[in-house]
């Protein structure tokens, strides 16, 4: 794919929407492999008190009523996040935000920040749309105009080298 910019550089950021979970590690890692390095990248952590919506760092422990614990928890998973996409390529910078539902917080820091691409993985959860994505990934992928990359598994792929 030809690029417009005669850099190669995007300057709209990739939006990552980290719930600190292993799906969400390996969407940005996925990102990282399909997408030229470089690139700026924000990585959105949604919170919400009481139904918190991410998995803390380091397993961490708090009150889930107390909405400052679950903002600083909430910052410190969005920073682990940020700090993956940097190792996967990416320049990173990370955010929380609370939200409910969790999709529109993507959705509406996507369209704030200008996004390119918002990446996610996708859960599964039960139900016929669940069969195919998860609740959020669907509810992301139905209203957003921003493209959507949904990760539900490892992309194994052979890279080949130009000469």
């Amino acid at each position: 794919m030809a690029s417009t910019n005669p850099e190669g550089a995007v300057s709209e950021p990739v939006l990552f929407a980290y719930d600190g979970s292993e799906l969400a590690q390996l969407a940005i890692e996925q990102a990282g492999d399909l997408l030229a390095p470089g690139r700026t990248a924000l990585v959105l952590c949604v919170w919400q008190p009481a139904d918190v919506g991410f998995v803390p760092v380091d397993d961490r422990h708090f009150d889930a009523q107390n909405a400052t614990k679950v903002q600083e928890a909430a910052e410190q998973t969005a920073a682990h996040g940020a700090s993956l996409a940097e190792k996967a390529g990416f320049q990173s910078q990370s955010i929380a935000v609370e939200a409910a539902p969790t999709w529109k917080g993507i959705i509406r820091i996507a369209e704030q920040r200008k996004a390119s691409l918002i990446v996610l993985g996708s859960h599964r959860r039960s139900g016929l749309v669940g069969h195919l994505l998860g609740s959020v990934a669907a509810a992301v992928v139905t209203h957003s105009t921003t493209a959507v990359l949904v990760v539900r598994q490892r992309i194994w792929h052979v890279r080949h080298e130009v000469a």
